[in-house]
């Protein structure tokens, strides 16, 4: 039997038996040889499935006899008996308490050993009754945080991030336009409107035969469980909870149905009042009134019909974007087609999954021309973060790589620098001065008020050698809220310090967010979008920060990795003064 495994399935199995190992009081140093071998596996500069498909991993270092054995195993059947073993002495909702954010594996550990805790329900009713607070290592405080940290998971429980929304949308999509008797299908809701999570997903078809579409719908495989079933509408469950929802219309209400569905309230209702103001009302199925009712066949037809230019999906807010369609001002907004490059990426160095080497090859495949490396630097130590002398060694390597394959790829030599509590940051001026370019990010002391921690950015940002500012709040969507910081004073200092500000794209950041990205726009300040990508595949949320940016207004010159080669080369040698 074969399996298609992947080089982060072979790491990310050895890190949980490491870690089950580690809650189970296994001796550290069995312990250590697991987490080790996932390292090895990661960083291993070759095929190392198919060498652990063959057999042939004798001889690398970190992976003994029984390691072999194991990757050996899981690369062909694709489980791994020991692995699954140890999983059942647990039930499912033992490895929810990883999802709580402050509450590590030590930590479970001890809430699983001492108290018996074994789910998020059990871990919430001990805190309440300050059960965790007594034990070694947690008090009051923490206990309160994880309580926080609990209620903020469930806040968010009916709701998911951008790429999960995304993929289940082109997939459930694609089965729609299947259907013979689907003329024309599209999502809608705020995945459309590229909002930074998504509640549920609306599907608009246009069809003749309505309760045959719904029928259809209710019956897929994809569907866990149906809420509603009618002629022309119907709700679904996904398995991850996700509700779907088809609206099955006549060809001629499809761009009125698409449109109204699309959203948002505050949009629709501006729009709304001016057709009224026209003699004309508008809602999901078209157009009545006592006015001649216009002609429409696209939904760019009903705001040609309003008096307006068309609205991109990602505007529809109520932010100005009615005004401007009115006055011809739309801004042509940046496309994902148009990125040349990006700058924000790790690799196995820190906390990467994949290789330098596995990076760039997988950027020229997505037709990238220029690829930044910003591993993270010593400060950010769980994330194995370089020193100087590793940073040195890794600039050389991209040295050799450009030598070698540099007409195929040119690989930019960064940092992530964490900036110190005090604003300072984690390298010296003359090292960073060997980098081709530095994202400055905070990693740490997120609990500083607004004033000092806006204060700590800004002496980070007035540094000559700062290129960009990463995820400026440090959000993890659904589950971290943003630190304290100004805004205003921020994207001030990012325009007179010409310190270009970053578009996280990792759709759990989404950092600098959109409503912020007009009015920096509009300073001046200059935007990346970048994916952070820690392996391979995250290159693809780049089509998220496309869609991001286009909800914040941003034209393709607004954003510096839109630049050839050699625009971005000329730049990066300029003065930071003088970009």
């Amino acid at each position: 039997m074969s399996s298609n495994v992947s080089r982060e399935t072979l790491a990310s199995v050895l890190d949980e038996i490491a870690l089950l190992l580690e809650i189970e009081g296994e001796n550290p140093f069995k312990i250590r040889a697991y987490r080790q071998g996932a390292e090895t596996v990661r960083s291993y500069d070759g095929d190392i499935v198919a060498m652990a498909r063959e057999g042939e991993l004798e001889g690398i270092k970190g992976i003994g006899k029984a390691l072999q054995d194991k990757l050996h195993e899981l690369a062909t059947t694709g489980t791994l008996g020991f692995h699954q073993n140890l999983r059942g002495n647990y039930p499912e909702t033992f490895f929810e308490l990883f999802e709580i954010d402050g509450l590590g594996p030590k930590k479970v550990a001890a809430v699983h050993k001492k108290l018996g805790i074994d789910s998020i329900d059990g871990l919430r009713k001990a805190c309440e009754a300050s059960e965790l607070a007594a034990l070694s290592g947690f008090g009051k405080k923490t206990e309160q945080k994880i309580l926080e940290a609990i209620a903020r998971r469930e806040q968010f429980a009916d709701r998911f991030h951008l790429d999960a929304a995304a993929h289940a949308a082109s997939v459930i999509l694609a089965r729609l336009k299947e259907h013979p008797d689907v003329l024309r299908a599209q999502y809608a809701g705020s995945l459309r409107r590229s909002k930074e999570t998504v509640g549920d997903l609306d599907f608009i078809v246009a069809t003749s035969k309505p309760a045959e579409l719904t029928r259809y719908f209710a019956e897929m495989d994809l569907t866990d469980h149906v809420i509603v079933h009618g002629d022309t509408k119907c709700s679904i469950h996904l398995e991850n909870g996700l509700q779907c929802d088809l609206r099955a219309v006549s060809n001629d209400e499809y761009p009125f149905a698409l449109q109204y569905f699309t959203g948002s309230k505050e949009h629709n209702v501006a729009l709304r009042s001016r057709a009224l103001k026209q003699g004309l009302s508008l809602n999901e199925y078209g157009f009545s009134g006592s006015s001649e009712i216009p002609e429409v066949h696209e939904e760019r037809d009903i705001y040609s019909a309003l008096g307006l230019d068309y609205v991109d999906p990602a505007l529809r807010e109520n932010r100005g974007e009615i005004e401007a369609a009115e006055a011809g001002t739309l801004p042509e907004l940046v496309s994902w087609e148009q990125l040349c490059g990006t700058f924000h990426n790790h690799t196995t160095a820190s906390d990467g999954r994949d290789t330098l080497h596995e990076m760039a090859e997988a950027a020229i495949d997505l037709g990238l021309t220029y690829l930044g490396i910003a591993d993270h630097s010593k400060s950010s130590f769980q994330a194995r973060g370089l020193d100087e002398e590793r940073l040195l060694t890794q600039i050389e390597e991209i040295s050799a790589w450009n030598s070698e394959h540099g007409e195929s790829l040119r690989i930019f030599a960064g940092s992530e620098v964490d900036i110190l509590k005090d604003g300072s940051l984690d390298f010296d001026d003359s090292l960073l001065a060997q980098l081709d370019y530095c994202v400055a990010s905070v990693h740490n002391a997120f609990t500083l008020d607004e004033k000092t921690m806006t204060q700590r950015i800004i002496r980070a940002m007035e540094n000559e050698h700062v290129t960009m500012l990463g995820h400026l709040t440090g959000r993890l969507l659904l589950k971290r809220d943003e630190y304290a910081v100004n805004h205003d004073k921020i994207i001030d200092c990012a325009a007179e310090t010409r310190t270009i500000v970053e578009l996280n794209c990792n759709p759990r950041r989404l950092d600098m967010d959109w409503r912020w990205w007009k009015k920096a726009r509009d300073k001046g300040v200059r935007c990346s979008i970048n994916p952070d990508a820690h392996r391979t595949e995250q290159f693809q949320y780049l089509r998220f920060g496309a869609d991001v940016a286009r909800k914040g207004w941003l034209r393709k010159q607004d954003v510096i990795n839109t630049m050839n080669l050699e625009e971005v080369e000329a730049f990066l040698a300029l003065p930071k003064s003088s970009r």
